[in-house]
């Protein structure tokens, strides 16, 4: 993983250090020394250096000789999303979202050809795939992620699609590049996309876009289903118009408190006054 920078400011110390939690998932919670060196393609002797630098840290814990991330690490990703101020806008409106359908909504936003889950409510179904904060999907294979990069231009499209998936899932191989280019622009212009058993066998989910006070897409909010459950016509008909209304809803209210008047001034320090 190391070793990509070409940048004459690339710091190799840092970005391996990222390489290192980035090793940890759902499958690897739990991780020897020798296990984290060779997903990180490091040697041993440095990985153990920056596990020990970041157990020091706060960001990972020692458990019977192994390493394990520790709860700090979401403040990496939560600072940017809590930033925004789209979770404490969101959260109500997606369980709103979900007592009315009785399925799991989620939101996500997009990162690199992959999305990202960013905010989540979930009933207990048993789906294909474990989904949880942090989680990440290759983009075109997910009602979320079509939506997130149709709203992307020519160039950007172009762009993010040469990037490899990080979700560690194989490729999908349903649709050539031109037939999802134009799948994307019809869903530009209807302004939703579906994504049936396209991820994995039974998740079949519909989306929609979360706009910023700009109008840019930001992020999309989908509701998820099991396909043996739920069929495409039930999705669409019942679960789709009260998406669309909570998305929009979700993307007023952010416009509004992105366009609150407020300014935060640094306290004086009177003791050197």
């Amino acid at each position: 993983m190391a070793g990509r920078g070409a940048g004459p400011d690339f710091v190799e110390s840092l970005a391996r250090g990222l390489d290192v939690l980035a090793c940890f998932d759902v499958d690897h919670r739990t991780m020897s020394l020798t296990e984290v060196a060779a997903a990180a393609g490091l040697a041993r002797p440095t990985a153990r250096r920056l596990l020990l630098t970041l157990e020091e840290l706060g960001f990972v814990r020692t458990t019977g000789g192994s390493f394990q991330l520790t709860p700090k690490v979401l403040t990496l990703g939560m600072a940017y999303v809590g930033s925004l101020g789209l979770w404490d806008i969101a959260k109500p409106h997606l369980e709103t979202l979900v007592a009315r359908t009785g399925e799991s909504s989620s939101m996500a936003q997009l990162d690199g050809s992959d999305i990202v889950y960013v905010a989540r409510v979930s009933v207990p179904k048993l789906i294909a795939l474990r989904v949880d904060i942090g989680t990440r999907f290759p983009a075109a294979q997910t009602s979320q992620g079509k939506v997130l990069l149709s709203a992307l231009s020519p160039n950007a499209l172009a762009d993010v699609l040469a990037q490899p998936s990080r979700a560690g899932l194989p490729p999908y191989i349903g649709r050539t590049a031109e037939q999802l280019r134009d799948e994307l622009t019809e869903i530009r212009a209807r302004g939703w996309a579906l994504a049936d058993e396209e991820l994995a066998p039974g998740v079949r989910s519909v989306a929609a876009p979360v706009r910023d006070g700009t109008g840019t897409v930001r992020a999309a909010m989908n509701v998820t289903v099991h396909a043996a459950e739920t069929s495409v016509e039930t999705l669409l008909h019942d679960h789709l118009p009260l998406l669309l209304r909570t998305a929009g809803d979700v993307s007023a209210e952010w416009a509004l408190w992105q366009s609150r008047p407020h300014v935060e001034i640094e306290q004086r320090d009177e003791t050197t006054a």
